[in-house]
């Protein structure tokens, strides 16, 4: 009941300038130092990726370039450790470790500093996130509970998007190409000098309808623009970044369309003494809207503003910061479907946290931290964690963590109603929802035995209290917090360089989750929005240099059925070859599910949801 109310309703970083590798191109980086890669999103502090504790993956610039993909979801399914569903030509399901949804409330979503989780939904509206995927500098993903950095909905993980920095986007970027189903045009150009740079970028994409196990179109085409601007400038112990971009998606559906928009400006002061951690003030705006025909208009802004500071003393390295946003929101009805009493709330959040490594010896390291936020719905929450790595020897990590995460409530949890106009017989939002709680345990293993080979194992605990359900009241059924659940599983990856032009990598999750209602509910089909899941999925990549200008890259992926409600699994192959020539360009084809027949990957109705098979994608690029 509520999957359909949502889609009836509305289809319903952190450091990317500072930390850099040092080579062009990541293809010319051993797995070694990829392994000292520095990703930021388990304790928002610089790491090398081999002495992180946490279950983190990481897609590289490399990875990204030769994937093929034209689309931030597409790009996603790399990521061994997100489970990744297509629900239509434009709407995507993707979490880790369960809960899986078109809007999973679990996932919290940065690009390059700024949250993209709606506070209206809860969850991601992929239709209206894109990027230029030539810009991006890598995507970090921890899979577990990243509350004491991040804050609250960081339950089951995060999803750190980033992109190069301006001095790396220098020269000019023209692409252009389709297939059956994309038709895609892109540029960019960036310039400056010793001090100061800048780029600027525009992006077209023409998304056709999918289809149905019938032949006929589920009518979901999308007309997408967007665009951007970033600069820089660096001074003696300082850097300034200036970033802005905007997006417009227009969604065909009946009887008129959808219509996804936003644009934001964010600014970012960064401040490195040369012999010490520094600090980091950032603020940004955004707007974004959503029209929703016969259903909904909402409007949200936000002001976000917050500092962080490193410090080193004695064996102690310590971040601390604070923040604070304000997200005045205005969702007008405009049909009979659904409303949100009252159309009109003022959100404020604002947070203060501490986190501190102490290297208790020089093979053992022990972190602890707290992070105190303050909502408008349930006041106070505390979010906590600790976690421990031992490095028994160079190049292998023994890793420990024990967290409490928490899903704060959306406007949908407290202040939807159907019909919108009284009584609200269908569903009513529940006056005294409480954040949904996660109590996470995890134990990691991460090596690389050879100078070619490395991989990492994490097994996972999570007991989840307060989940939301659906619970009949003499008015009509209202949303609580009724049901729990437990979910334990392993999810491992790993690489292996044959040789300077052979790489291999895979990696997969097997997992389980159970279900329980509290004493005295009688949850109304609660169990069945909590998200569809397989309990396996793996996939298998191979990239192949064949000379110096010639690329094949092979990648196979198998999921299981999902699970409760019933959709079969599949087994596919995507692949991708790519032609450099003339310098400056580069010529490649990419081919999508060219194994087995159609298949669906989301959908409870089989009559009603989208049916993907083989399809490709040629795209002719041209860099100066």
């Amino acid at each position: 009941m509520l999957g359909a109310l949502l889609i009836l309703s509305g289809a319903c970083a952190a450091r990317a300038d500072e930390i850099h590798v040092a080579a062009s191109d990541l293809s010319e980086l051993s797995l070694e130092q990829l392994n000292d890669l520095q990703v930021t999103s388990v304790s928002r502090r610089a790491e090398r990726l081999s002495d992180v504790a946490g279950s983190v993956f990481v897609l590289t610039s490399e990875d990204i370039r030769r994937s093929g993909a034209k689309t931030l979801p597409e790009l996603l399914r790399l990521v061994p450790t997100l489970q990744v569903a297509r629900a239509d030509a434009n709407q995507y399901a993707i979490s880790a470790r369960g809960f899986n949804s078109v809007l999973a409330n679990k996932m919290l979503v940065l690009i390059d500093g700024r949250t993209v989780y709606s506070p209206l939904f809860s969850g991601v509206f992929w239709e209206a996130q894109d990027l230029l995927i030539q810009d991006l500098d890598r995507i970090e993903v921890l899979t577990g509970p990243g509350g004491t950095s991040w804050g609250t909905n960081a339950v089951n993980g995060i999803i750190n998007i980033i992109t190069r920095s301006a001095p790396e986007t220098q020269g000019a970027l023209v692409a252009g190409g389709g297939g059956p189903e994309l038709q895609v045009g892109e540029a960019r150009y960036g310039g400056g000098d010793r001090s100061f740079h800048y780029r600027g970028y525009g992006k077209y994409v023409n998304q056709e309808h999918s289809e149905l196990e019938s032949g006929a179109d589920v009518v979901d085409a999308s007309e997408r623009f967007v665009g951007g601007a970033r600069a820089r400038w660096t001074g003696e112990k300082s850097t300034y970044l200036i970033d802005a971009g905007g997006i417009r998606n227009e969604i065909e559906q009946l009887p008129d369309a959808r219509i996804v928009s936003g644009y934001h400006v964010l600014g970012r002061w960064m401040r490195t003494p040369a012999s010490a951690p520094g600090f980091r003030v950032q603020v940004y705006y955004e707007r974004t809207e959503r029209e929703q025909p016969g259903s909904i208009h909402d409007v949200l802004d936000t002001w976000d503003a917050e500092f962080q500071h490193e410090a080193r003393l004695a064996r102690h390295d310590l971040v601390w910061g604070a923040g604070y946003r304000f997200q005045p929101d205005r969702a007008d009805a405009v049909g009979p479907i659904v409303s949100f009493i009252p159309e009109d709330r003022d959100l404020t959040n604002w947070h203060v946290f501490a986190e501190d490594l102490f290297h208790v010896v020089d093979a053992l390291d022990l972190t602890a931290g707290l992070r105190v936020e303050h909502n408008v719905y349930t006041q106070y929450e505390y979010l906590p964690t600790v976690r421990a790595t031992w490095k028994p020897e160079p190049r292998h990590i023994v890793w420990t963590a024990v967290s409490r995460a928490v899903r704060a409530p959306a406007r949908v949890d407290r202040e939807l109603f159907s019909p919108a106009a009284a009584p609200h017989f269908i569903l009513a939002g529940g006056p005294d929802f409480r954040s949904e709680l996660a109590d996470v345990a995890e134990f990691g293993y991460r090596a690389q035995p050879r100078p070619a080979l490395s991989y990492s194992v994490t097994g996972f605990y999570s007991v989840y209290d307060r989940l939301r359900s659906l619970e009949p009241s003499s008015a009509g059924p209202v949303f609580l917090n009724e049901l729990d659940a437990e979910t334990h599983g392993v999810e491992a990856w790993a690489s292996y360089r044959v040789s300077d032009r052979v790489r291999f990598s895979a990696g997969g999750v097997a997992q389980h989750r159970d279900v329980d209602l509290d004493s005295g509910s009688m949850d109304l089909n609660g169990r069945q929005t909590l998200g569809n899941d397989p309990n396996h999925w793996w996939s298998v990549r191979g990239s192949f240099d064949l000379g110096e200008h010639h690329e094949v890259d092979l990648w196979v992926r198998q999921v299981g059925d999902l699970e409760p409600s019933p959709v079969p699994g599949y087994t596919t192959l995507d692949g991708r070859i790519a032609s450099r020539f003339l310098g400056g360009f580069e010529l490649s084809v990419t081919g999508y599910n060219l194994l087995g027949p159609e298949h669906a990957e989301w959908g409870t109705n089989p009559a009603s949801r989208a049916m993907f098979g083989p399809s490709y994608f040629a795209q002719l690029q041209w860099r100066l």
